[in-house]
């Protein structure tokens, strides 16, 4: 049986922290959509590293250049850093540094070095200023192109920039260093019972192929 979602939050989808609908769509638990996930790096004002879990880049490009597009960065210490300096960090790990990422997000005061509080290793970016994570399977130095303001009333913004280096790990090729527990993690968002008020739990994951063609 499929459920028609309209574009009014249903009154059985309700909130699992108060205000949580003031900032997100219900559609984001309502109708799932997987997102890739990976460590966002910056510089802080004081030069401190900071490192964001995000959660929802995509990617396109065209012979004259390849661009970035994040959403949910609006009004984050990460969204700040990049309008201030125009410059960034993508950096994708593999599952077994999830926990190390998440621990980026507890430990994040002023004057905390984020990319060392989780335990990862930071290397000169090249390109740009501030670090990417030596323990990345891929990361992309990018310089900020533009900030579009998505609904036009100041608080969905999307962040456009524009790859300066791309740096792949030997491996990158293999299908079980891109797919499986090696290769890139997945969000997948607290899914909500399209009929009952029952959530899910919060999940991550990491991708199985079921076709390889030859």
């Amino acid at each position: 049986m499929k459920v028609e979602i309209g574009a009014e939050r249903p009154d059985h989808f309700k909130e699992s922290w108060p205000g949580e609908y003031s900032y997100f769509s219900h559609y984001e638990h309502g109708a799932i959509v997987p997102q890739v996930l990976s460590l966002i790096t910056t510089l802080k004002e004081n030069g401190k590293p900071n490192a964001a879990f995000h959660a929802g880049t995509v990617f396109a490009g065209d012979p004259t250049g390849y661009y970035a597009m994040m959403p949910g960065l609006s009004f984050s210490h990460t969204y700040t850093n990049i309008l201030r300096d125009k410059e960034f960090c993508i950096n994708f790990l593999s599952s077994e540094y999830y926990d190390a990422c998440k621990k980026t997000v507890e430990e994040n005061g002023d004057e905390t070095d984020e990319i060392s509080a989780g335990g990862f290793t930071p290397e000169p970016c090249k390109t740009i200023g501030g670090f990417r994570i030596k323990e990345a399977i891929l990361s992309f130095e990018c310089k900020l192109t533009s900030v579009q303001d998505i609904t036009g009333q100041n608080r969905l913004f999307l962040v456009i920039g524009q790859v300066q280096l791309g740096i792949v790990d030997e491996r990158c090729h293999m299908l079980e260093h891109i797919c499986g527990a090696k290769g890139f993690m997945y969000n997948i968002p607290a899914a909500q019972n399209p009929l009952k008020t029952e959530r899910m739990p919060t999940a991550a994951a990491f991708l199985t192929p079921f076709m390889v063609k030859e």
